[in-house]
Protein backbone atom coordinates (compact mmCIF):
# COMPACT_ATOMS: atom_id res chain seq x y z
CA UNK A 1 0.00 0.00 0.00
CA UNK A 2 2.65 2.44 1.22
CA UNK A 3 4.38 1.84 -2.47
CA UNK A 4 1.35 2.27 -4.27
CA UNK A 5 1.01 5.87 -2.41
CA UNK A 6 4.81 6.62 -3.17
CA UNK A 7 4.05 5.92 -6.86
CA UNK A 8 0.53 7.88 -6.90
CA UNK A 9 2.61 10.49 -4.84
CA UNK A 10 4.75 10.73 -7.73
CA UNK A 11 2.57 10.82 -10.66
CA UNK A 12 0.95 13.68 -9.21
CA UNK A 13 3.83 15.72 -8.65
CA UNK A 14 4.51 14.74 -12.51
CA UNK A 15 1.53 15.87 -13.45
CA UNK A 16 1.49 19.24 -11.73
CA UNK A 17 4.83 20.08 -12.94
CA UNK A 18 3.39 19.52 -16.75
CA UNK A 19 0.48 21.42 -15.91
CA UNK A 20 2.67 24.29 -13.74
CA UNK A 21 4.78 24.10 -17.69
CA UNK A 22 1.68 24.68 -19.95
CA UNK A 23 0.15 27.43 -17.69
CA UNK A 24 3.35 29.68 -18.56
CA UNK A 25 4.07 31.45 -21.38
CA UNK A 26 7.93 31.17 -21.13
CA UNK A 27 10.77 29.08 -20.64
CA UNK A 28 14.26 29.73 -20.68
CA UNK A 29 16.96 27.11 -22.40
CA UNK A 30 20.46 26.80 -23.64
CA UNK A 31 20.42 25.14 -26.80
CA UNK A 32 24.28 23.22 -26.59
CA UNK A 33 23.37 21.43 -29.66
CA UNK A 34 24.02 23.26 -32.59
CA UNK A 35 22.49 21.18 -35.33
CA UNK A 36 19.21 21.96 -34.19
CA UNK A 37 17.02 24.57 -35.99
CA UNK A 38 14.41 26.77 -34.90
CA UNK A 39 10.93 25.83 -36.08
CA UNK A 40 9.41 27.62 -38.59
CA UNK A 41 6.08 27.53 -37.50
CA UNK A 42 7.19 29.75 -34.58
CA UNK A 43 7.74 33.74 -34.22
CA UNK A 44 11.78 33.44 -34.16
CA UNK A 45 13.42 36.83 -32.76
CA UNK A 46 17.03 35.84 -33.98
CA UNK A 47 19.23 38.23 -32.74
CA UNK A 48 23.09 38.65 -33.64
CA UNK A 49 25.40 40.73 -31.47
CA UNK A 50 27.72 42.90 -33.51
CA UNK A 51 30.83 44.14 -32.31
CA UNK A 52 31.66 47.52 -31.31
CA UNK A 53 34.21 49.33 -29.76
CA UNK A 54 32.53 48.58 -26.44
CA UNK A 55 32.06 44.91 -26.51
CA UNK A 56 33.91 42.80 -28.93
CA UNK A 57 36.42 39.88 -29.27
CA UNK A 58 40.14 40.88 -28.93
CA UNK A 59 41.36 41.40 -32.84
CA UNK A 60 37.59 42.15 -33.96
CA UNK A 61 37.56 45.58 -34.06
CA UNK A 62 39.60 48.10 -35.21
CA UNK A 63 40.24 51.01 -32.24
CA UNK A 64 41.61 53.70 -35.10
CA UNK A 65 38.24 53.42 -37.58
CA UNK A 66 35.50 51.67 -34.94
CA UNK A 67 35.58 49.23 -38.13
CA UNK A 68 35.98 45.43 -38.44
CA UNK A 69 38.95 44.29 -39.03
CA UNK A 70 40.25 41.35 -41.40
CA UNK A 71 39.23 39.56 -38.48
CA UNK A 72 36.13 40.20 -37.53
CA UNK A 73 34.90 40.73 -41.35
CA UNK A 74 35.97 36.84 -41.30
CA UNK A 75 33.76 36.08 -38.38
CA UNK A 76 30.72 37.85 -40.23
CA UNK A 77 31.15 35.54 -43.44
CA UNK A 78 31.51 32.30 -40.67
CA UNK A 79 28.56 33.73 -38.84
CA UNK A 80 26.39 33.95 -42.01
CA UNK A 81 26.85 29.92 -43.20
CA UNK A 82 25.93 28.98 -39.42
CA UNK A 83 23.14 30.83 -38.82
CA UNK A 84 21.31 29.93 -42.24
CA UNK A 85 22.47 26.03 -41.89
CA UNK A 86 22.37 25.85 -37.86
CA UNK A 87 19.90 28.03 -36.57
CA UNK A 88 17.47 29.01 -39.38
CA UNK A 89 17.81 25.24 -41.15
CA UNK A 90 18.22 26.67 -44.30
CA UNK A 91 15.32 28.06 -44.48
CA UNK A 92 14.73 31.54 -45.93
CA UNK A 93 14.72 34.40 -43.74
CA UNK A 94 11.48 36.69 -42.93
CA UNK A 95 12.73 40.20 -42.51
CA UNK A 96 16.30 41.26 -41.59
CA UNK A 97 17.00 44.31 -38.83
CA UNK A 98 20.49 46.26 -38.86
CA UNK A 99 21.07 48.94 -36.68
CA UNK A 100 21.35 52.24 -38.30
CA UNK A 101 24.92 53.24 -38.29
CA UNK A 102 24.46 56.78 -37.32
CA UNK A 103 22.97 56.24 -34.61
CA UNK A 104 25.76 54.92 -33.14
CA UNK A 105 28.86 57.49 -33.95
CA UNK A 106 32.40 56.36 -32.39
CA UNK A 107 36.27 57.67 -31.40
CA UNK A 108 36.56 61.23 -31.25
CA UNK A 109 36.43 61.13 -35.37
CA UNK A 110 32.27 60.24 -35.15
CA UNK A 111 32.79 57.24 -36.91
CA UNK A 112 29.56 55.74 -38.03
CA UNK A 113 28.63 52.11 -37.05
CA UNK A 114 29.12 50.02 -40.70
CA UNK A 115 30.10 46.87 -38.00
CA UNK A 116 26.58 45.78 -37.60
CA UNK A 117 24.92 46.24 -41.06
CA UNK A 118 27.83 44.58 -42.97
CA UNK A 119 28.12 41.69 -40.66
CA UNK A 120 24.92 40.50 -41.56
CA UNK A 121 25.50 41.18 -45.01
CA UNK A 122 26.80 37.92 -46.39
CA UNK A 123 24.14 36.10 -44.35
CA UNK A 124 21.93 38.32 -46.41
CA UNK A 125 22.74 36.63 -49.44
CA UNK A 126 22.51 33.55 -48.66
CA UNK A 127 18.91 34.09 -48.72
CA UNK A 128 16.09 34.80 -51.54
CA UNK A 129 13.61 36.89 -52.80
CA UNK A 130 11.48 37.14 -55.56
CA UNK A 131 10.31 40.58 -57.13
CA UNK A 132 9.30 42.17 -60.58
CA UNK A 133 10.90 44.64 -62.42
CA UNK A 134 10.05 47.70 -64.35
CA UNK A 135 6.34 47.05 -65.49
CA UNK A 136 4.97 46.72 -62.48
CA UNK A 137 1.69 44.40 -62.08
CA UNK A 138 1.71 41.45 -64.99
CA UNK A 139 5.38 41.86 -65.14
CA UNK A 140 7.48 38.53 -64.86
CA UNK A 141 8.98 37.32 -61.18
CA UNK A 142 12.48 36.93 -60.85
CA UNK A 143 14.37 35.86 -57.67
CA UNK A 144 17.53 36.51 -56.46
CA UNK A 145 19.92 35.36 -54.25
CA UNK A 146 19.82 38.33 -51.99
CA UNK A 147 17.41 40.12 -49.08
CA UNK A 148 16.60 43.69 -48.44
CA UNK A 149 18.28 45.05 -44.92
CA UNK A 150 15.87 47.38 -43.06
CA UNK A 151 18.45 50.26 -41.82
CA UNK A 152 16.04 53.21 -41.80
CA UNK A 153 14.90 55.71 -39.36
CA UNK A 154 11.09 55.87 -38.41
CA UNK A 155 10.65 59.31 -38.44
CA UNK A 156 12.54 61.61 -39.88
CA UNK A 157 14.13 65.36 -38.08
CA UNK A 158 15.86 68.21 -38.97
CA UNK A 159 19.21 66.56 -37.49
CA UNK A 160 18.77 63.82 -40.16
CA UNK A 161 16.46 64.89 -42.88
CA UNK A 162 15.67 60.79 -44.19
CA UNK A 163 12.58 59.73 -45.72
CA UNK A 164 10.18 58.32 -43.32
CA UNK A 165 9.63 54.68 -44.05
CA UNK A 166 8.14 52.46 -41.45
CA UNK A 167 8.58 49.18 -43.97
CA UNK A 168 12.20 49.63 -43.59
CA UNK A 169 12.90 50.38 -40.12
CA UNK A 170 16.60 49.77 -38.66
CA UNK A 171 17.66 49.41 -35.38
CA UNK A 172 18.46 53.23 -32.87
CA UNK A 173 21.29 52.38 -30.72
CA UNK A 174 19.89 54.09 -27.70
CA UNK A 175 16.26 53.27 -28.88
CA UNK A 176 15.08 56.76 -29.03
CA UNK A 177 11.39 56.78 -28.73
CA UNK A 178 11.10 52.89 -27.77
CA UNK A 179 10.98 52.61 -31.60
CA UNK A 180 12.84 49.03 -31.16
CA UNK A 181 10.52 47.78 -28.81
CA UNK A 182 7.50 48.72 -30.74
CA UNK A 183 9.04 47.38 -34.07
CA UNK A 184 9.61 44.08 -32.45
CA UNK A 185 6.40 44.13 -30.39
CA UNK A 186 4.68 45.15 -34.07
CA UNK A 187 5.95 41.58 -35.23
CA UNK A 188 4.90 39.60 -32.16
CA UNK A 189 1.26 41.07 -32.28
CA UNK A 190 1.01 40.52 -36.06
CA UNK A 191 1.70 37.05 -35.38
CA UNK A 192 3.28 35.53 -38.59
CA UNK A 193 5.52 32.64 -38.45
CA UNK A 194 9.05 33.18 -39.90
CA UNK A 195 12.87 34.16 -38.78
CA UNK A 196 13.25 37.78 -37.56
CA UNK A 197 16.78 38.40 -37.77
CA UNK A 198 18.40 41.37 -35.98
CA UNK A 199 21.86 42.97 -36.16
CA UNK A 200 23.29 45.24 -33.66
CA UNK A 201 25.88 46.17 -30.78
CA UNK A 202 25.41 44.35 -27.30
CA UNK A 203 23.89 47.28 -25.65
CA UNK A 204 21.10 47.19 -28.21
CA UNK A 205 20.23 43.86 -28.78
CA UNK A 206 20.66 43.31 -24.41
CA UNK A 207 18.55 46.33 -23.73
CA UNK A 208 15.93 44.96 -26.69
CA UNK A 209 15.52 41.59 -25.24
CA UNK A 210 15.36 42.63 -21.48
CA UNK A 211 11.98 45.28 -22.81
CA UNK A 212 10.66 42.36 -24.69
CA UNK A 213 10.70 40.40 -21.85
CA UNK A 214 9.51 42.30 -19.81
CA UNK A 215 6.97 43.90 -21.78
CA UNK A 216 5.31 40.73 -22.89
CA UNK A 217 6.02 39.22 -19.09
CA UNK A 218 7.84 36.00 -21.20
CA UNK A 219 10.14 35.69 -17.36
CA UNK A 220 12.62 34.75 -19.85
CA UNK A 221 16.18 34.29 -17.69
CA UNK A 222 18.41 36.30 -20.09
CA UNK A 223 21.89 37.02 -19.95
CA UNK A 224 23.19 39.47 -17.90
CA UNK A 225 26.60 40.57 -19.62
CA UNK A 226 28.42 40.21 -22.92
CA UNK A 227 29.39 36.56 -23.30
CA UNK A 228 31.54 37.03 -26.38
CA UNK A 229 31.00 37.24 -30.38
CA UNK A 230 29.82 33.37 -31.27
CA UNK A 231 26.70 33.21 -29.02
CA UNK A 232 23.08 33.87 -30.80
CA UNK A 233 19.92 34.60 -28.76
CA UNK A 234 16.75 33.49 -30.04
CA UNK A 235 13.40 33.95 -28.62
CA UNK A 236 11.19 31.40 -30.30
CA UNK A 237 7.33 31.41 -29.89
CA UNK A 238 4.89 29.21 -30.27
CA UNK A 239 1.26 29.67 -32.06
CA UNK A 240 -0.18 29.47 -28.53
CA UNK A 241 2.46 32.00 -27.48
CA UNK A 242 4.77 30.20 -25.45
CA UNK A 243 8.59 31.74 -25.63
CA UNK A 244 11.58 30.07 -25.16
CA UNK A 245 15.12 31.41 -24.97
CA UNK A 246 17.64 29.39 -27.37
CA UNK A 247 21.18 30.15 -27.29
CA UNK A 248 23.27 29.03 -29.93
CA UNK A 249 27.41 29.12 -29.81
CA UNK A 250 29.08 28.82 -33.25
CA UNK A 251 32.37 28.62 -31.81
CA UNK A 252 33.93 30.15 -34.84
CA UNK A 253 38.30 30.74 -34.77
CA UNK A 254 38.39 32.93 -37.32
CA UNK A 255 41.48 33.68 -39.46
CA UNK A 256 43.39 37.38 -38.82
CA UNK A 257 44.07 37.62 -42.65
CA UNK A 258 41.82 39.22 -45.30
CA UNK A 259 39.50 36.94 -46.72
CA UNK A 260 40.22 34.59 -49.84
CA UNK A 261 37.88 33.62 -52.32
CA UNK A 262 36.89 30.67 -52.83
CA UNK A 263 37.77 31.04 -56.78
CA UNK A 264 39.43 33.95 -58.48
CA UNK A 265 36.77 36.76 -59.66
CA UNK A 266 37.46 36.44 -63.53
CA UNK A 267 39.69 39.91 -65.02
CA UNK A 268 38.29 42.42 -67.43
CA UNK A 269 39.93 45.04 -69.51
CA UNK A 270 39.03 48.75 -69.20
CA UNK A 271 36.52 49.40 -71.29
CA UNK A 272 34.94 45.66 -69.69
CA UNK A 273 33.47 42.99 -71.97
CA UNK A 274 29.85 43.87 -70.61
CA UNK A 275 29.97 47.40 -71.89
CA UNK A 276 31.26 50.02 -73.81
CA UNK A 277 31.11 52.87 -72.02
CA UNK A 278 32.59 56.16 -74.07
CA UNK A 279 35.95 57.10 -72.87
CA UNK A 280 35.84 61.49 -72.21
CA UNK A 281 38.94 63.37 -70.48
CA UNK A 282 37.71 67.02 -69.87
CA UNK A 283 39.55 69.52 -68.49
CA UNK A 284 38.23 73.10 -67.09
CA UNK A 285 40.50 76.01 -66.11
CA UNK A 286 39.55 77.96 -62.54
CA UNK A 287 38.17 81.10 -62.89
CA UNK A 288 36.53 83.74 -60.84
CA UNK A 289 33.13 81.76 -60.51
CA UNK A 290 35.28 78.98 -58.64
CA UNK A 291 36.29 80.60 -55.92
CA UNK A 292 36.48 78.56 -52.68
CA UNK A 293 36.66 75.68 -54.50
CA UNK A 294 38.97 72.38 -53.04
CA UNK A 295 42.81 72.22 -54.27
CA UNK A 296 44.99 68.87 -54.53
CA UNK A 297 42.02 67.16 -54.06
CA UNK A 298 41.46 63.35 -55.80
CA UNK A 299 38.03 61.57 -55.96
CA UNK A 300 37.78 58.42 -57.41
CA UNK A 301 33.77 57.43 -58.23
CA UNK A 302 32.69 53.42 -58.28
CA UNK A 303 29.64 52.34 -58.68
CA UNK A 304 27.68 49.99 -56.22
CA UNK A 305 28.22 46.31 -56.88
CA UNK A 306 25.83 44.40 -59.04
CA UNK A 307 22.16 44.77 -58.04
CA UNK A 308 19.75 44.38 -61.09
CA UNK A 309 19.50 40.74 -62.22
CA UNK A 310 16.19 41.42 -64.09
CA UNK A 311 15.40 45.44 -65.26
CA UNK A 312 13.79 47.56 -62.52
CA UNK A 313 14.55 44.65 -60.20
CA UNK A 314 15.66 46.27 -56.70
CA UNK A 315 15.67 45.17 -53.02
CA UNK A 316 18.41 48.06 -51.87
CA UNK A 317 20.59 45.45 -51.50
CA UNK A 318 22.96 44.12 -54.34
CA UNK A 319 22.67 40.75 -55.37
CA UNK A 320 24.57 37.65 -54.34
CA UNK A 321 26.93 38.20 -57.76
CA UNK A 322 27.76 42.01 -55.93
CA UNK A 323 29.26 39.68 -52.95
CA UNK A 324 32.35 38.73 -55.26
CA UNK A 325 32.91 42.10 -56.32
CA UNK A 326 32.82 43.78 -53.00
CA UNK A 327 35.39 41.06 -51.15
CA UNK A 328 37.17 41.40 -54.68
CA UNK A 329 37.76 44.89 -54.51
CA UNK A 330 41.03 45.30 -52.22
CA UNK A 331 43.02 42.99 -54.57
CA UNK A 332 41.09 44.66 -57.74
CA UNK A 333 42.26 48.51 -56.94
CA UNK A 334 45.61 47.24 -55.39
CA UNK A 335 47.83 49.61 -57.13
CA UNK A 336 45.29 51.89 -58.97
CA UNK A 337 44.23 54.02 -56.42
CA UNK A 338 45.25 55.04 -53.21
CA UNK A 339 42.91 56.96 -51.30
CA UNK A 340 42.74 58.36 -47.88
CA UNK A 341 39.59 57.99 -46.78
CA UNK A 342 36.29 56.04 -48.14
CA UNK A 343 32.73 57.60 -48.49
CA UNK A 344 29.41 56.60 -49.03
CA UNK A 345 25.75 57.21 -48.40
CA UNK A 346 24.36 56.74 -45.50
CA UNK A 347 22.31 53.08 -46.16
CA UNK A 348 19.66 54.54 -43.94
CA UNK A 349 18.37 56.79 -46.98
CA UNK A 350 15.23 55.57 -48.65
CA UNK A 351 15.10 53.82 -52.43
CA UNK A 352 12.00 54.65 -53.49
CA UNK A 353 10.89 51.50 -55.65
CA UNK A 354 7.79 52.62 -57.51
CA UNK A 355 7.68 49.62 -59.89
CA UNK A 356 7.70 47.12 -57.40
CA UNK A 357 4.60 45.19 -56.64
CA UNK A 358 6.25 42.14 -54.58
CA UNK A 359 7.33 43.31 -51.12
CA UNK A 360 8.01 46.49 -50.09
CA UNK A 361 7.85 49.06 -52.06
CA UNK A 362 10.86 51.21 -50.71
CA UNK A 363 14.01 49.91 -49.50
CA UNK A 364 16.90 51.05 -47.53
CA UNK A 365 19.50 51.91 -49.83
CA UNK A 366 22.49 50.15 -48.72
CA UNK A 367 24.01 48.71 -51.60
CA UNK A 368 26.50 51.35 -52.18
CA UNK A 369 28.14 51.17 -49.05
CA UNK A 370 28.38 47.74 -48.76
CA UNK A 371 30.20 47.51 -51.53
CA UNK A 372 33.16 50.09 -50.08
CA UNK A 373 32.65 48.49 -46.91
CA UNK A 374 35.32 45.67 -47.52
CA UNK A 375 37.97 47.89 -49.31
CA UNK A 376 38.32 50.09 -45.92
CA UNK A 377 38.58 47.23 -43.42
CA UNK A 378 41.44 45.66 -45.59
CA UNK A 379 43.38 48.82 -45.97
CA UNK A 380 42.68 50.21 -42.35
CA UNK A 381 41.04 53.23 -43.72
CA UNK A 382 38.43 55.77 -42.15
CA UNK A 383 34.29 54.83 -43.22
CA UNK A 384 32.02 58.06 -43.63
CA UNK A 385 28.96 58.25 -44.32
CA UNK A 386 26.89 60.93 -45.62
CA UNK A 387 23.52 62.03 -44.42
CA UNK A 388 23.60 65.77 -44.53
CA UNK A 389 21.10 65.10 -47.68
CA UNK A 390 18.98 62.93 -49.50
CA UNK A 391 20.76 60.90 -53.10
CA UNK A 392 17.63 60.53 -54.37
CA UNK A 393 16.09 64.85 -53.92
CA UNK A 394 16.55 66.40 -57.37
CA UNK A 395 19.43 68.56 -55.91
CA UNK A 396 21.64 65.96 -54.35
CA UNK A 397 24.22 66.44 -57.67
CA UNK A 398 24.29 69.84 -56.16
CA UNK A 399 24.38 68.71 -52.95
CA UNK A 400 27.24 66.45 -53.81
CA UNK A 401 29.61 68.99 -55.37
CA UNK A 402 29.12 71.39 -52.24
CA UNK A 403 29.46 68.48 -49.91
CA UNK A 404 32.80 67.26 -51.65
CA UNK A 405 34.33 69.89 -53.46
CA UNK A 406 33.82 73.11 -51.00
CA UNK A 407 34.78 72.02 -48.10
CA UNK A 408 38.13 72.91 -47.51
CA UNK A 409 38.75 69.59 -44.84
CA UNK A 410 38.85 68.06 -48.80
CA UNK A 411 41.53 69.75 -49.90
CA UNK A 412 45.13 67.62 -50.28
CA UNK A 413 42.63 64.20 -49.74
CA UNK A 414 42.68 61.25 -52.03
CA UNK A 415 38.74 59.98 -51.65
CA UNK A 416 36.90 56.92 -52.71
CA UNK A 417 33.37 57.35 -53.10
CA UNK A 418 30.94 54.74 -53.48
CA UNK A 419 27.48 56.29 -55.21
CA UNK A 420 24.65 55.90 -57.71
CA UNK A 421 25.83 55.64 -60.98
CA UNK A 422 22.99 57.40 -62.68
CA UNK A 423 23.95 60.18 -60.02
CA UNK A 424 27.60 60.75 -61.61
CA UNK A 425 26.39 62.58 -64.53
CA UNK A 426 24.96 65.11 -63.01
CA UNK A 427 27.53 65.82 -60.45
CA UNK A 428 29.95 66.24 -62.43
CA UNK A 429 27.47 69.02 -64.74
CA UNK A 430 27.23 70.39 -61.41
CA UNK A 431 30.71 70.64 -60.87
CA UNK A 432 31.41 71.82 -64.61
CA UNK A 433 28.67 75.24 -64.31
CA UNK A 434 31.50 76.24 -61.43
CA UNK A 435 33.90 76.91 -64.02
CA UNK A 436 34.05 79.26 -67.27
CA UNK A 437 32.43 77.29 -70.80
CA UNK A 438 32.89 74.15 -68.05
CA UNK A 439 28.78 73.47 -69.23
CA UNK A 440 30.32 73.10 -73.10
CA UNK A 441 31.72 69.45 -72.04
CA UNK A 442 28.95 68.98 -69.84
CA UNK A 443 27.99 64.86 -69.84
CA UNK A 444 25.29 62.87 -71.33
CA UNK A 445 22.61 61.72 -68.57
CA UNK A 446 23.67 57.79 -69.50
CA UNK A 447 27.46 58.79 -69.62
CA UNK A 448 27.51 55.71 -67.37
CA UNK A 449 26.02 52.65 -68.72
CA UNK A 450 23.27 50.89 -66.90
CA UNK A 451 25.16 47.76 -66.85
CA UNK A 452 28.41 48.82 -66.06
CA UNK A 453 29.41 47.91 -62.88
CA UNK A 454 32.98 48.11 -63.33
CA UNK A 455 34.27 51.84 -64.41
CA UNK A 456 36.02 54.14 -62.01
CA UNK A 457 35.86 58.03 -62.99
CA UNK A 458 38.67 60.14 -61.45
CA UNK A 459 38.02 63.64 -60.54
CA UNK A 460 41.02 65.83 -59.92
CA UNK A 461 41.48 69.66 -58.70
CA UNK A 462 45.16 70.79 -58.75
CA UNK A 463 47.14 73.26 -56.74
CA UNK A 464 44.60 76.45 -58.77
CA UNK A 465 41.65 74.36 -58.30
CA UNK A 466 41.83 73.32 -62.33
CA UNK A 467 39.31 70.39 -62.75
CA UNK A 468 40.18 67.53 -64.73
CA UNK A 469 37.42 64.24 -65.05
CA UNK A 470 38.23 61.12 -66.70
CA UNK A 471 36.95 57.43 -67.21
CA UNK A 472 39.88 55.54 -68.44
CA UNK A 473 39.95 53.44 -65.19
CA UNK A 474 38.58 50.31 -63.99
CA UNK A 475 38.11 47.90 -61.34
CA UNK A 476 39.13 44.85 -63.91
CA UNK A 477 36.19 42.36 -62.41
CA UNK A 478 34.10 40.79 -65.29
CA UNK A 479 30.57 41.57 -63.76
CA UNK A 480 29.37 38.73 -66.50
CA UNK A 481 31.48 36.08 -64.95
CA UNK A 482 30.63 36.33 -61.33
CA UNK A 483 28.49 33.48 -59.52
CA UNK A 484 24.69 33.98 -59.26
CA UNK A 485 25.59 32.64 -55.78
CA UNK A 486 27.66 34.16 -52.62
CA UNK A 487 31.13 33.06 -52.17
CA UNK A 488 30.78 29.88 -49.85
CA UNK A 489 32.67 30.32 -46.27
Amino acid sequence: MNRISAVWSLFLVLVLTLLAGCGGNSSSRTNTNTTVPLSANNINLVFVVSPDLAYHAPGDINPDTANLTNQGLQRSLLMATYLKKQVLGTKNVTSIYVLEPMTHLQTANNYPDMAAIGYIQQFALLNQITLTGVGGAGSPFYTANSFPLNASPVTSSAAKPLDFCPDCQGLDFNDTGSDNVALVAGIIKLDVPGFYVFSAPWETISALMANINAQQGYNLSLPASFQGPNLVYAISITPKGFASLVTYNSNLTPPSTYPVLPTPVASASCPGPSTTPQLFNIAATAGVITAGINTNETMYLIRHAEAHPWSGWDDGNFVAAGQWRALALPDALKGKISPTQVYSIDPAQVYPGAYITAGNSSFSYVRPSLTAWPYAIANNLPYYLVSEFEIFDPSSPSATVQYFFFDPKFSGQTILLAWEHAHFPPIINALLNYYPNGGAQALATDAWPSNDYDTIWTVKLDGQGNLTVSNALCEGIDSTALPDTAPPF
